[in-house]
């Protein structure tokens, strides 16, 4: 099949529902100009623009994706500990796969609009409603073209995922054929919300002369821990960071996650203390998923 663009001898092959968009967009730029009754100093720009169109086609192949793997790994994915990133990343995963199907379904439906209006413009004679019929077709066009870079950019995110799940995994000395069950997760909880608790109870007491904030005096109470008993920790925390730089060196990020991993492990069953304190279970085996999920 061929289209042509109403004003332009350009002519674009569509094969597989895909044509050059280098092409067409030079034409879209050049008529806009000419249409529209610009000055003549925009045909300077636009020559401009048609010489990088290539390379900057090119080079936006690199970034349809939502954030690069640096950001999936350290500023997305932030959660303490490794079951809690294997949720998250698991999350990101079936988001990613949503999405993905969402979107074949849609270039699917996109496909049979595009054959049907070809079919039209076949049997079409009348010359206002063939034009029209074809910027229908190019709008189709474009969209199945969006959706290709869409594509593609969702599957690395996919595949980034995937990898990250597999190492994951590998960090708590897991395979895939074993996977984690509910029940590890379960464990890990308690774990993870004093790491996180006192992670956020030390970064606002860097901006308060020390002292944990209201908030995350409540979230430790919740959890089991007597408040006093944190802000203790969170003083010896700090002075062992100020001894740090006494002998002329400087405190790591790595310090810090294991005096984390340190109050997890000195408060370890704290949290099922207060639960039972309040007549509350943690965990009920009668409650938990049993086979295989899917994705």
């Amino acid at each position: 099949m061929e289209l042509r663009l109403q004003q332009t001898t350009e002519v674009y092959k569509v094969q597989n529902n895909v044509i050059k968009f280098h092409n067409f967009t030079k034409d879209l730029t050049t008529n806009l100009v000419k249409d529209t009754g610009m000055p003549k100093e925009y045909n300077i720009m636009v020559r401009e623009i048609h010489k990088s169109l290539p390379a900057m086609a090119r080079d936006s192949a690199n970034f349809f994706k939502s954030h690069s793997q640096f950001m999936y790994s350290l500023l997305d994915v932030i959660h303490l500990t490794p079951i809690r990133s294997i949720k998250h990343t698991l999350a990101e995963v079936h988001k990613t796969k949503s999405a993905l199907e969402a979107n074949y379904v849609a270039v699917k439906k996109d496909e049979i609009k595009l054959k049907k209006l070809q079919k039209r413009l076949e049997k079409c004679e009348n010359e206002l409603d063939r034009e029209e019929l074809e910027i229908k077709i190019l709008e189709k066009q474009i969209h199945l073209a969006n959706a290709k870079d869409s594509v593609q950019g969702a599957i690395r995110k996919f595949s980034f995922y995937t990898e990250q799940y597999k190492k994951l995994l590998a960090s708590i000395g897991k395979t895939e054929d074993e996977g984690i069950t509910e029940e590890e997760y379960e464990a890990e909880e308690e774990k993870y919300h004093i790491m996180t608790a006192m992670c956020q109870a030390l970064t606002a007491a860097r901006s308060r002369h020390g002292f944990i904030d209201e908030g995350n005096n409540i979230y430790i109470q919740q959890l089991g821990i007597n408040g006093s008993v944190a802000q203790k920790a969170i003083f010896e925390y700090l002075k062992s960071e100020k001894e740090c730089y006494e002998k002329g060196k400087e405190p790591t990020a790595k310090m810090t996650l294991e005096w984390l991993k340190s109050c997890a492990n000195k408060w370890q069953g704290c949290s099922k203390d207060i639960a039972d304190w309040r007549g509350l279970q943690t965990f009920s085996k009668k409650s938990l998923h049993i086979g295989n999920g899917s994705l």
